[in-house]
C-alpha cells in the first residue's frame, strides 16, 4: 500500500480514503499518561514565566539570565496544547508525530541532568524533575511502539494532503533546527561563547533540547503528507514560537547584540513564525475548502 507521502493531492482535491489498516484508536493508557503529564507542564510553565528570577529556590536549578527560563517555558506552553490534544484525540494518526519529538526532548533533558547534577537544587522541584525525566522518555517511547499499528497510514477523506514543495520547505527548516539543536547539546561550549544571550553548559544543552522539538516534527514531514497528522503539532509549535517572540521582547536586555548569533536567532524566530504561520493558514484554508466541497460521484 502506498504511504501517505505518495498520495500528494492538489490543494482542492478531496482524497479518497481506502480501507483502514489500523483502527486509528488512541488507547486509554495514552490518554492517562497525557493527563498525568499535563499538571507538571502547567506548573513548570507558571514557575518559569512568573518567577524567572527565583528559579534556584522554586525550580529544579537556578537559571540565569531569565531568558533561558522563558525559552524552556515556551516549550512547555506548546507541550500543554499538545498533551491536551492527546488526551482528547480520537484518532492516533493526528497526534503520533509528537511522540518521537517528546522522546528526544525528554531524553536530552535527562542526559543534561545527569551530566550537570552539581548544578541542580536539592528541593522538591528537582526531585519531581528527575523522576519525570527519568521515566517520560521510556513511557512515551513504549506507548508510541504499542500505538504504532493503529495508524492506517492513509489520508483522511475530509482532509487535504500537503504537496511536496511546501512540505519539504517546512521540513528543511525543521531539519536545520534539529541539526543546530544537536550541535548545541554535543558541543555546549559553542553556545557559551556565541549564543544570543549568556549560557552555561547546562542551559546550552537545554536550549539544544528545545530546538530538537521543532526538528523532529519537521523530519516527519519528509515522508508523511497528511495535514491531519500535523495540524495539532503546528498549532503547538506556533504557540511556542509566539511565546519565544514575546520572551525576546520582554527580556531584550538579556540579548548580547555584539554577538552575530543574536541577530541570526531573532531573525530565525521571525522567519519561523511567518513561514509556519503561513503554512498553517494555507493548509487550514485548503481544509475548510475541502470540507465544503461535495464528494465526487464515482
Amino acid at each position: 500500500m502506498p504511504s501517505a507521502s505518495d498520495r500528494d493531492a492538489a490543494p482542492g482535491e478531496r482524497p479518497r480514503a481506502p480501507a483502514a489498516v489500523g483502527g486509528d484508536r488512541v488507547l486509554l493508557a495514552t490518554r492517562v499518561v497525557a493527563i498525568a503529564i499535563l499538571p507538571f507542564l502547567v506548573i513548570a510553565a507558571f514557575l518559569l514565566y512568573v518567577f524567572p528570577t527565583r528559579t534556584g529556590e522554586l525550580f529544579a536549578w537556578p537559571i540565569d539570565p531569565p531568558l533561558s527560563a522563558y525559552l524552556l517555558a515556551s516549550a512547555y506552553v506548546g507541550g500543554i496544547w499538545y498533551f491536551v490534544a492527546v488526551a482528547a484525540a480520537r484518532q492516533w494518526h493526528r497526534i503520533r508525530h509528537g511522540f518521537p519529538a517528546v522522546v528526544v526532548f525528554a531524553a536530552a533533558l535527562l542526559a543534561a541532568t545527569l551530566l550537570h547534577l552539581d548544578r541542580f537544587s536539592q528541593n522538591l522541584s528537582f526531585f519531581t524533575w528527575i523522576v519525570l525525566y527519568a521515566t517520560t522518555p521510556f513511557v512515551i517511547a513504549a506507548l508510541a511502539g504499542v500505538q504504532a499499528r493503529q495508524d492506517p497510514r492513509v489520508p483522511d477523506a475530509a482532509e487535504p494532503s500537503v504537496p511536496r514543495g511546501p512540505r519539504w520547505t517546512v521540513a528543511l527548516i525543521g531539519v536545520a533546527a534539529l541539526v543546530f539543536g544537536a550541535g548545541l547539546f554535543v558541543a555546549p561550549q559553542l553556545g557559551v561563547e556565541h549564543w544570543a544571550w549568556t549560557l552555561t553548559p547546562l542551559t546550552a544543552r537545554v536550549t539544544g533540547a528545545v530546538l530538537t522539538l521543532t526538528g523532529v516534527v519537521g523530519v516527519a514531514l519528509l515522508w508523511d503528507a497528511r495535514w491531519s497528522a500535523f495540524r495539532v503539532l503546528f498549532q503547538a509549535q506556533l504557540l511556542s514560537l509566539a511565546a519565544i517572540a514575546i520572551s525576546l521582547l520582554a527580556r531584550r536586555d538579556d540579548l548580547l547584540w555584539e554577538r552575530p548569533m543574536t541577530a541570526m536567532f531573532v531573525a530565525l524566530i521571525v522567519v519561523a513564525l511567518v513561514v509556519y504561520g503561513a503554512f498553517t493558514l494555507w493548509c487550514e484554508t485548503n481544509r475548510r475548502r475541502l470540507r465544503r466541497a461535495p464528494f465526487p460521484r464515482t
